[in-house]
């Protein structure tokens, strides 16, 4: 999402066997690297996230270490 140069990400929960842009389960929060201060960096559904990992959700590296940062625990 986003435009030139000014980059922003939704986190979601998605079915692997759908396309990358395909139909989304559900939203689980934003990440926008643009943004000045560390709090309107990322908002996240915390609760949520916990829940898809808790059931077998596999995140991408680069969220899993996003999650890491944000102090959510993701199992290797």
């Amino acid at each position: 999402m986003g435009r030139a140069h000014l980059s922003f990400f939704r986190l979601s929960a998605m079915d692997s066997r759908n396309p990358r842009d395909g139909r989304v389960i559900e939203e689980l929060g934003w990440y926008d690297p643009n943004a000045k201060d560390n709090e309107e960096q990322v908002s996240l559904k915390r609760e949520r996230i916990e829940y898809w990992l808790g059931v077998g959700a596999q995140p991408s590296d680069t969220v899993s270490d996003l999650l890491k940062k944000n102090g959510i625990a993701v199992k290797s």
